[in-house]
């Protein structure tokens, strides 16, 4: 009969663990923006990391929202076997100035629709390659709104964006960090950048080393992640037994 708390104090521990991990899981499965930050001014090209969280169906549509309160005038989709890509154009209230020339018009929205037969199926994940500029200089990041459909009709809104001083919200909106150039020439682009820097159509482009360097600091954000959520789950089941062998010190015979 003594060995019954023991056996609940241990069943206990374990489910804390598990709701622990449990809990954890979705919040590696955002839909992201990769690198997740790039220079004020400049072009980059990044990726839109797509993870499917269903475990019954396949992501079959993807939709970027591009922000127009902060317009880009040099869209570019890479492609993508197997995906077809629209891209949607929406009239400027107000015009912007791109190296000298006036640019009424600006992407608003980009659709990958997955051909007969292809889906990213659940466990796995599909990046979708973007080349952007110029970028502003007078925001600190832009949001690109994201609607995931899957196959069964369910559409997955990654919409919401974060606030500071509070929790990151369920459905978090992919999210580029901009940052201020250190030195730019005049086009906007960083006098360091590599000469075998990934352009786009305009020539401009950002060094590889740098987006790995960007893309590596995401990586170690989510073994930051991964490692605490590892911590809290060995301090529960440290506690657990800490208790049991307490108990059992106390219930041992008297000497």
């Amino acid at each position: 009969m003594r060995s019954l708390p023991s056996r609940r104090i241990a069943a206990v521990a374990l489910t804390a663990a598990t709701s622990v991990v449990v809990l954890a899981g979705p919040a590696f499965a955002h839909v992201t923006v990769n690198p997740g930050s790039a220079e004020q001014g400049g072009y980059t090209a990044v990726d839109f990391r797509v993870p499917n969280e269903n475990d019954a169906a396949g992501t079959v549509k993807l939709e970027i929202n591009l922000p127009l309160d902060h317009p880009l005038a040099s869209v570019r989709t890479q492609p993508l076997p197997g995906w077809t890509t629209a891209v949607e154009k929406a009239k400027l209230d107000k015009p912007i100035k791109v190296h000298g020339n006036d640019v009424n018009e600006a992407v608003s929205k980009i659709t990958w629709t997955a051909d007969a037969g292809v889906k990213i199926a659940p466990g796995q994940f599909q990046e979708f390659r973007v080349s952007l500029g110029p970028l502003p200089t007078d925001a600190d990041k832009l949001v690109f709104k994201a609607l995931q459909s899957y196959e069964n009709g369910d559409i997955v809104r990654w919409i919401d964006e974060a606030k500071d001083g509070q929790p990151e919200p369920a459905k978090p909106a992919p999210v580029l960090k901009l940052t201020k150039a250190a030195s730019a020439d005049s086009h906007g682009v960083t006098a360091t950048a590599s000469p075998t820097a990934a352009a786009d159509g305009h020539g401009h482009g950002e060094s590889g080393a740098k987006d790995e360097a960007a893309a590596g600091s995401g990586s170690s954000d989510s073994t930051a992640r991964v490692l605490g959520v590892v911590g809290i789950v060995v301090g529960v089941i440290g506690t657990a037994f800490g208790i049991l062998g307490l108990r059992r010190k106390s219930s041992g015979p008297a000497s």
